[in-house]
């Protein structure tokens, strides 16, 4: 079997990527260790940067985000019973975000794949990457029980951060950078409607919590807890209480609770590895880094590689130019270590660390009020969020 681009994961990054090669005429096939229904089961972000929300519209996939997904021109930030609002739009000269969830994105893709007739293979074994520095690499794998070999230009590696690709660099090859954070995330989804129409993102003593939604109907909440909690100790009563004390007054009297549809407790960690290229292997999304889930970075960060990869492959197969390809890797991360950065530091804003001491609460009380009560700093959280520009191949 032959190809151009051997895509490995079919999550939302393999997927868009696949999607606009096949548009553009350039043929790819994606292979999954996965089952379509594990893929669309996995719960994750929801709000989309300006720029990936661009993109979906260029590949052709944006109908239903367009018709479904909710545009918010803003985000809050509550302190206490302090409230900011973050005008987003007025900050960045019209830029917005998208709340779409993830799971709804990877539909989509799923069913324009589909549609499209080009070749995605689920439920793969044994996936391997051969001859990466070689001219023309390969990629092996078992599919119902049979060997496959797939010959290819390029390999794209979206299959997140335990997924062969990284793993098939040589360790010498890499530098890797992590911060591992003292707490987690406990999440919540509900049928129930979101207590604001914009994301609330709390300060409080007791810890931090997020106030998100997936939909008019559907809501999202999170609270900070520390990483020796196990989720069976959390009854939905308990969560909602704790989730009333870490709000504002007003806003935690106007929750609407019910029963959770999901609960799990995500660990926060910073990682990054470089290069994100190794011959013609492109490492993509999760599989290069990760973020904490504070800026809403994290699927956002994997759509700004897959833009950058596709833009070089187009000029690589339509110009030649295949110097390009050398690029990649510092394009990227450019854009990923402000990602990080950003992150990291919303993390620092907004959380309670366990080792902090009064000095460092200090610090962090004073970042607070400098950020929310200065034009310089409103806009510099109002440009991040929305998500920094693409940079031009």
């Amino acid at each position: 079997m032959k190809t151009g681009v051997a895509i490995i994961g079919a999550g939302p990054s393999g997927l868009l990527l696949g999607q606009l090669l096949h548009n553009a005429g350039i043929p790819n096939v994606i292979i999954e260790r996965q089952t379509p229904e594990y893929v669309l089961s996995r719960i994750r972000a929801g709000v989309l940067e300006q720029g990936m929300a661009d993109l979906m519209r260029e590949a052709g996939v944006a109908e239903r985000m367009d018709r479904e997904g909710q545009v918010h021109e803003g985000v809050e930030l509550a302190f206490g019973d302090r409230r900011v609002r973050i005008d987003l739009k007025a900050l960045t000269g019209g830029d917005t975000v998208m709340v779409y969830g993830q799971t709804e994105v990877t539909r989509d893709l799923m069913e324009a794949r589909k549609a499209s007739g080009a070749s995605t293979f689920y439920a793969v074994q044994d996936a391997q990457l051969h001859g990466l520095k070689d001219d023309k690499p390969w990629v092996t794998f078992t599919l119902n029980g049979e060997s496959v070999r797939l010959d290819c230009d390029h390999i794209a590696g979206c299959d997140g951060f335990h997924g062969v690709s990284r793993k098939s660099i040589p360790a010498e090859s890499l530098n890797e950078f992590e911060r591992v954070y003292p707490f987690g995330w406990l999440g919540m989804l509900s049928d129930t409607p979101p207590v604001a129409e914009e994301l609330i993102y709390a300060n409080h003593e007791r810890g931090f919590a997020l106030c998100s939604m997936r939909s008019a109907t559907r809501s999202r909440y999170y609270v900070q807890v520390g990483l020796e909690e196990k989720v069976e100790d959390w009854s939905d009563e308990r969560f909602w209480d704790e989730l009333k004390r870490r709000l504002p007054e007003d806003v935690a009297a106007r929750l609407v609770t019910g029963p959770s549809l999901e609960k799990s407790i995500a660990p926060l960690r910073s990682f990054v590895v470089e290069p994100m290229q190794y011959g013609h292997l492109f490492l993509v999304g999760d599989a290069a880094h990760i973020v904490p889930p504070t800026g809403a970075k994290g699927l956002n960060l994997a759509a700004s590689d897959v833009s950058t990869l596709y833009r070089i492959l187009l000029k690589v197969y339509r110009e030649g130019r295949s110097d390009l390809l050398e690029r990649y890797s510092p394009i990227c991360l450019r854009r990923v270590w402000k990602a990080e950065r950003f992150s990291w530091w919303m993390t620092s804003l907004l959380h309670r660390f366990p080792d902090n001491d009064d000095f460092a609460r200090r610090i962090q009380q004073s970042e607070q009020d400098y950020f929310t009560s200065t034009p310089a700093g409103l806009t510099t959280i109002a440009e991040n969020y929305v998500g920094l520009p693409y940079e031009a191949v």
